[in-house]
């Protein structure tokens, strides 16, 4: 089911990723209105390339998974800059959750995603949203709630549009997102999406070094002076 688009499977990695979106994204080429966010961590080595390419602008929206309390991996909900929070009622309902178990999750997030704006960003104000074209971008999609709670933090500060870009996404999440979004562009639409990981050859963690690193990087590029 995968669009038009050169992208050898499994995925090489996310810098393979980042490529194959390019095409799928050419309409941004230069254009000083558009701006690609990255979901740390893993988001942004994907987003490096497809800013680099079209010589687009490039910052991050930092989203935190809520995880369920003693099963981590297993999402209810997820927060975003700005105080978004997005809860999936049906999983709270579902294991009947108690509020304060929820807020102390919640509370531990919150301090995490400071603590990473503060790492990755230093001093570096956040960029302006508002009037820009912004193209949310990460590795992959699974259950989605991170993507929609970044979808949500972009659209409080008013931008133009909001598309979402990612390499390989489940049926159910991109159906969401499109509710959600003006456009969301993904290659790859498996009919079963177990974890996105099984669809790389190299799906290692993205380091806090690395972050650094391409942020660094293309924050020294001329684009980004024209900000």
């Amino acid at each position: 089911m995968a669009h038009h688009v050169a992208l050898d499977l499994p995925i090489r990695d996310r810098v393979a990723a980042g490529r194959a979106l390019v095409p799928l994204l050419s309409t941004y080429r230069g254009q000083a209105d558009a701006i690609v966010l990255a979901l740390p961590r893993g988001g942004v080595p994907v987003a490096y390339e497809i800013a680099m390419a079209l010589d687009l602008r490039l910052d991050l929206m930092l989203v935190r998974k809520l995880g369920v309390p003693g099963h981590e991996e297993y999402a209810m909900g997820a927060i975003a800059s700005g105080g978004v929070r997005v809860l999936n009622g049906e999983v709270l309902q579902m294991l009947d959750l108690r509020a304060e178990s929820v807020e102390a999750v919640v509370a531990r997030e919150i301090r995490e995603l400071q603590r990473r704006d503060r790492a990755y960003r230093g001093d570096r104000p956040a960029p302006v949203l508002r009037g820009q074209r912004v193209i949310l971008v990460d590795d992959g999609l699974a259950t989605g709630a991170t993507m929609r709670a970044a979808v949500q933090a972009a659209r409080q500060q008013e931008p133009l549009s909001v598309t979402v870009a990612v390499p390989v996404g489940s049926s159910e999440s991109l159906e969401l997102l499109r509710a959600e979004a003006d456009e969301v562009v993904c290659p790859l639409i498996p009919e079963t999406l177990i974890s996105i990981g099984s669809w790389y050859r190299d799906f290692s963690q993205t380091s806090d070094r690395e972050v650094l690193d391409l942020l660094q990087r293309a924050w020294q590029r001329p684009c980004e002076q024209r900000a």
